[in-house]
């Protein structure tokens, strides 16, 4: 869910595109665990190594932010904010973000037991949350950045069409007042009137929200 999904700092979309070299690493490691001997490939770095390092970053290392991170923070924030400036209401990066990009940052200085954030930190927390979390946020349509994708699971171009349907349609059943009508013929008269197909489940949903308003009276 959407309330869930913004709470993760990066959010990378995983396509299962066909691929004869990878598919094959992939099944003959699939196969061999059920192998008697499971015949798997070593990681390069000892799991007892990568446990007892991240342990000592995590307990000791508490790094600060220099005077150069924080203002390559604010600068990478606001260039994010302005790639939705000139979109209406469409939100390209909002605070969370920038909590998140704080917290990247001080991920990256971490893993160089480091106790000062540095500039290239922040430059590598930025370039992350572009590759991942925004593209992620993208809309295919407009090509547009918008972050409503992960916080409420509708774009903008999403609100604005449910606005459209909804403004149309309580006009359109204003004209039939007290005359009953199938969910069809409204579906067929707004796209008519709106010159776009239209599912018939948005029509329901639509009635359904203008019945609980109290306008009309809906049943299936």
């Amino acid at each position: 869910p959407p309330t869930l999904l913004s709470r993760f700092d990066l959010i990378y979309l995983i396509l299962d595109s066909p691929n004869v070299d990878s598919d094959r690493r992939l099944a003959k490691h699939l196969v061999g665990l059920y192998y008697e001997t499971p015949d798997v490939q070593q990681p390069n770095m000892d799991r007892s190594l990568l446990r007892d390092y991240i342990a000592y970053a995590r307990k000791y290392i508490h790094p600060q932010l220099s005077d150069l991170a924080t203002r390559e923070l604010l600068s990478g924030y606001l260039q994010m904010r302005r790639q939705g400036a000139g979109n209406g209401r469409t939100i390209s990066a909002t605070p969370r973000q920038l909590e998140s990009l704080i917290r990247l940052s001080e991920a990256l200085s971490k893993m160089r037991f480091s106790s000062v954030v540095n500039r290239l930190d922040v430059q590598e927390a930025i370039r992350l949350m572009r590759v991942a979390t925004q593209a992620a946020a993208t809309d295919p349509r407009t090509g547009r950045i918008d972050m409503d994708m992960i916080t409420t699971g509708r774009t903008q171009v999403d609100r604005q069409s449910a606005d459209a349907l909804h403004a149309a349609m309580k006009e359109l059943l204003a004209e039939r007042r007290g005359a009953k009508i199938a969910v069809l013929e409204v579906k067929k008269q707004l796209q008519e009137i709106m010159n776009i197909a239209i599912q018939q489940d948005e029509v329901v949903d639509g009635l359904r929200q203008m019945e609980a308003d109290g306008i009309v009276q809906f049943s299936e």
